[in-house]
């Protein structure tokens, strides 16, 4: 197995000239460290990360930490899409990553701290936390550079990637007023969660910006699950008949809804029509396709991961990214036009 001290021979210069250079020191000329590089490749010489992690006090390995991984929560593909993009990022800048879970019963035993230290990791990203989570507050205090999924906490070592949370649930409740619709009812998530409160303000300025009531009643929790969603609708619907349309917080909540219309007889979009949030791969397959407000849980990952590295290698400008949201416009909303 090759080490620094062959590449040292064979460059003439000393084992140290060949540590600094290839662990990017800027006390080494770049022809020499090229030359360095070079040399290594020909003798195909792989680093002991371990080893130069412990003398550098960095891993380069970077932790993706969630909570509330379950069996239903798979069905969405949210999670899985965001590790895609942090794998992405983290493979194109030689960084390497490690998922690690967390649930009520882990938070008492380890801190936050604890878990990152353990798992040597140079910083973390969250996704899935609520914001009553006790590991907030050990987020915000520890000296661990951490980026949070959805959550808008900044410090300086904390940064955050988000969409517009607002403007997304106006453009949903907009498009069903553009519709026609009047009678309006929303599926929120829960109440500890930040993109619930933000899409909950996002449907009530639609409203009142188009001067049509908000009917408090019509405002229940389906705490992100279909099941939940679609025992919420039956109630509403059945109470109310005259609720034309759903905004729902989640596509996977709105397929829960699609559910209950049709339990009840109804017709979608005829009777009754429904927009989800997210663009879940389950939500062009539904029948009907969902309308729904689509954000790039893909760019999320990559660009929590982008930011994560950054701060950690002193390059982050900001600790914000905010991304945009699109309407994708279905058949849950409009009718298919008819071929002649």
């Amino acid at each position: 197995m090759t080490t620094i001290k062959d590449i040292a021979r064979a460059a003439g210069v000393s084992i140290t000239t060949v540590s600094r250079a290839l662990n990017g020191y800027p006390d080494v000329s770049e022809k020499t460290r090229q030359k360095i590089i070079d040399i290594a490749k020909q003798l195909n010489y792989s680093p002991n990360t371990l080893a130069r992690g412990l003398v550098m006090n960095k891993s380069k390995t970077i932790g993706l930490l969630v909570s509330g991984l379950t069996k239903e929560s798979a069905k969405d593909n949210f999670t899985f899409e965001v590790l895609a993009g942090v794998n992405q990022y983290v493979s194109e800048v030689d960084y390497d990553m490690v998922l690690f879970s967390t649930t009520s019963t882990k938070q008492r035993e380890k801190t936050y701290t604890q878990l990152c230290r353990e798992r040597r990791v140079d910083g973390a990203i969250l996704q899935g936390i609520r914001s009553d989570d006790p590991y907030l507050q050990e987020v915000v205090e520890s000296d661990i550079p951490c980026v949070l999924i959805d959550i808008p906490i900044e410090s300086e070592t904390v940064g955050y990637v988000t969409t517009d949370n607002v403007l997304g649930a106006k453009k949903a409740v907009k498009h069903l007023i553009s519709l026609g619709h009047k009678n309006i009812a929303m599926i929120n998530g829960y109440r500890y969660a930040f993109v619930s409160e933000q899409r909950l303000k996002g449907f009530k300025e639609a409203l009142l910006e188009a001067e049509l009531p908000i009917h408090e009643e019509w405002i229940v929790d389906g705490a992100f699950r279909e099941d939940n969603a679609e025992r919420e609708a039956l109630h509403l619907l059945t109470n109310y008949p005259y609720i034309t349309a759903f905004f729902c917080a989640s596509d996977l909540m709105a397929l829960g809804v699609i559910k209950a219309v049709k339990r009840l007889g109804k017709r979608i979009p005829d009777d009754v029509a429904v927009i989800g949030y997210d663009d879940i791969i389950l939500a062009s397959y539904a029948t009907p396709p969902l309308s729904t407000i689509a954000q790039n849980k893909f760019a999320m990952g990559y660009e929590a991961a982008k930011l994560l590295i950054h701060m950690l290698e002193g390059k982050a400008t900001s600790h914000v990214k905010i991304l945009e949201t699109e309407l994708k416009i279905r058949e849950s909303t409009v009718k298919k036009p008819r071929l002649i």
